[in-house]
C-alpha cells in the first residue's frame, strides 16, 4: 500500500508540472513557432536524460524509440502547441480530459488491462468535474483547434500505452531519453524547413524554456512513464486530471483569481475521480504476478491571466 502511494505521488508530479507549463508557454514563449517550440522542448530534455542514464538503444529499441518519439514528442507536442493557440485553454483541457477513458480502452487490447468499474466511474466523474471547472459557455470554439486537441489526446493515449507495452526490458530513464531525443531530432529539420531560422529568445523566454525542458518535460515524462510501469493505465490516466486542477489553483495564486462555487464543486469531482482510480489489492497482486510487460495530458491546463484565463 505504501509503495503504491509513492508511485501515485511520483506520477502526480507530471500533471502538476504540465499544469504550470501551459501558463509558462502562453506567457513567455513565441506563439507562432510551434515546431521550434516542440523541438526545443523535446531535444534538450532528451539529451539531459541521455547524459544521466548513459545508455544507448539496442536492437529493437532503435525503431521503438523512433515510433515513440514521433508519437509522444514530435506529433503530440506540436498538436498541443497548435490547440493552445486556437482554443481557449478551458475547451482544450476538456477535450484532453477524455484521455483517461481513451487510455483505459487502448490498454485493454494492448497490455491486457481490463478497466475496472471504479476506473470507468472515476473517468466519467473526473470529466464532469473538468467541465464544471472550466466550461463557462462564453468561449469561442475553433473547429481546427478542437480537432488538434482531440488528435493530441488520441496520439498521446496510444503512445503512452505503447510505451507501457514495450518498456519492461529497458530502464525507464533511458527509454524516456531515447524517445524525447528521437522526437526532437525529427522536429528540428521540419522546423528549419517550415519556420526558417530559430527565433531570437529574450532572457525570460530562455528561463521559460529552462522550466519547460527540465521540469515539464525531462522530470515530468520520467515520472509519468515510471507511473505507467508500476500502476494500472486507468490509475495513471486519472492522475492526469490533476493537470487542469493545477491550472485553476495556479490562477488563484498568480492572477489573484477567485474560485467560484462551480469551480470548487468541479474540483471536488475531479479529486473524487482520481481517488476512485487508486490501486486496489487486486491491482497490486496482478502487478506482482504478471510477467513484466514491455512497459514504459497532458492536457493544456488553464493559464491564468487577469482578464481571460487562456
Amino acid at each position: 500500500m505504501e509503495a503504491n502511494a509513492r508511485w501515485v505521488a511520483l506520477t502526480a508530479v507530471a500533471p502538476v508540472a504540465w499544469g504550470a507549463n501551459y501558463f509558462v508557454t502562453h506567457e513567455f514563449l513565441p506563439a507562432d513557432r510551434p515546431l521550434y517550440g516542440a523541438a526545443l522542448r523535446a531535444l534538450p530534455a532528451g539529451l539531459i536524460l541521455l547524459a544521466l542514464c548513459r545508455q544507448r538503444p539496442r536492437g529493437a529499441w532503435w525503431w521503438r524509440s523512433a515510433v515513440l518519439g514521433l508519437l509522444n514528442a514530435s506529433v503530440f507536442f506540436v498538436l498541443v502547441y497548435v490547440a493552445s493557440q486556437l482554443l481557449p485553454t478551458s475547451v482544450a483541457s476538456t477535450v484532453m480530459a477524455v484521455s483517461p477513458l481513451t487510455m483505459m480502452l487502448i490498454a485493454w487490447p494492448l497490455v491486457s488491462e481490463r478497466p475496472r468499474t471504479a476506473h470507468l466511474a472515476g473517468a466519467a466523474i473526473g470529466l464532469a468535474g473538468v467541465c464544471l471547472m472550466l466550461l463557462t459557455g462564453v468561449e469561442r470554439v475553433s473547429v481546427p483547434g478542437v480537432l488538434a486537441s482531440a488528435a493530441a489526446m488520441l496520439v498521446s493515449s496510444f503512445g503512452h500505452i505503447l510505451a507501457k507495452r514495450w518498456s519492461a526490458d529497458a530502464d525507464v530513464l533511458a527509454s524516456t531519453a531515447w524517445q524525447l531525443t528521437a522526437g526532437g531530432l525529427f522536429l528540428l529539420p521540419a522546423a528549419a524547413a517550415v519556420e526558417g531560422p530559430p527565433p531570437a529568445l529574450s532572457t525570460p523566454a530562455l528561463l521559460a524554456f529552462g522550466y519547460v525542458t527540465l521540469v515539464a518535460t525531462a522530470l515530468a515524462f520520467a515520472a509519468w512513464f515510471t507511473g505507467l510501469r508500476h500502476l494500472p493505465a486507468g490509475t495513471v490516466g486519472l492522475i492526469g486530471l490533476l493537470n487542469p486542477v493545477t491550472g485553476v489553483l495556479l490562477g488563484t495564486v498568480v492572477a489573484a483569481e477567485v474560485l467560484t462555487v462551480q469551480q470548487l464543486c468541479g474540483l471536488g469531482l475531479v479529486l473524487a475521480g482520481v481517488l476512485l482510480g487508486r490501486p486496489t489489492r487486486a491491482d497490486r497482486r496482478g502487478s506482482s504476478q504478471k510477467p513484466a510487460h514491455p512497459v514504459s495530458a497532458e492536457s493544456p491546463a488553464r493559464e491564468p491571466s487577469p482578464s481571460n484565463p487562456r
